[in-house]
Order: C-alpha cells, then structure tokens, then sequence
C-alpha cells in the first residue's frame, strides 16, 4: 500500500463572514490567526490559525459564485474540506488518478498559505472535499 500523506496539513472551515469567525476562533483556541490573505483565483479570503501542529484555515467567499459561497448556501457554515501535506504533488496526483479519484484539477494550482494545491471529488471520500498541499519551495 502507497502513502502519499505526511500529515494533516489543515482543516478548512467555510464561514460567512471571517471577521466574526476570527473573534471565535481566537477565543476558542486562545490564539489570534497567525495569517490572513486573499486567494483572487478561489475567490477567497482566509485565516489560518495554529494550535500545536494543527492549523484551521477559516475561508470567507468574496464572490457569490465562489465555491465557498455555493458551500454554504447548500450546508450553511461547517467543516469544507481536510487538506494533507504531500511531498510531491504532481506523483500524488498521478497516483490517486490511476486508483480512480476524480480530481477537480488536472494540474495543481497556487493556493493559500505557500502551497501548490489539487482537490480530489469528496464523491471519493464519503462526502469529505480531501485537499492535496505542498509547500512551494
């Protein structure tokens, strides 16, 4: 059996408004978000915090047609997606594609947070978006 996965890398939360979500989050984990930025390309503005080796990354729509936007109209706010560090994207990607995942992008793209970035159809993971990351060198 092949592991492509060195760890979780986050757990995306859609929120529809991150001001309100970072006051929330900073209460509850005790730490302000360490990082905040706009990914134009998703239509996304994010925060990430870090608790331990554990990072949440809260993503906020800034176009009604985003992904995010469409998420929440259909399931409200919650849980989007978990995301797993890889060492070689493009190997992980060719690997799951042979082992019949539907990936929702045939190259990996620029993310958030410095990492390059592929999506595999939740349809493949009972229910649950799996985000593929690795760090951009």
């Amino acid at each position: 059996m092949t592991t492509f996965f060195q760890k979780v890398e986050h757990i995306g939360i859609a929120v529809r408004d991150i001001h309100v979500a970072n006051e929330h989050y900073s209460k509850l984990l005790g730490v302000p978000p360490y990082k905040s930025e706009e990914v134009v390309s998703e239509h996304v503005i994010t925060s990430f915090f870090k608790v331990g080796e554990t990072k949440i990354e809260l993503l906020q729509a800034t176009h009604e047609d985003s992904a995010i936007a469409k998420f929440i109209e259909k399931r409200g706010e919650g849980m989007h997606h978990i995301a797993y560090d890889v060492p070689d994207i493009v190997a992980a990607m060719q690997y799951f594609a042979e082992q019949g995942y539907t990936l929702l992008q045939q190259q990996p793209k620029r993310g958030a947070d410095n990492k390059l970035i592929c999506f595999i159809h939740p349809k493949n993971c009972h229910g649950v978006l799996t985000e593929l990351c690795q760090e951009i060198s």
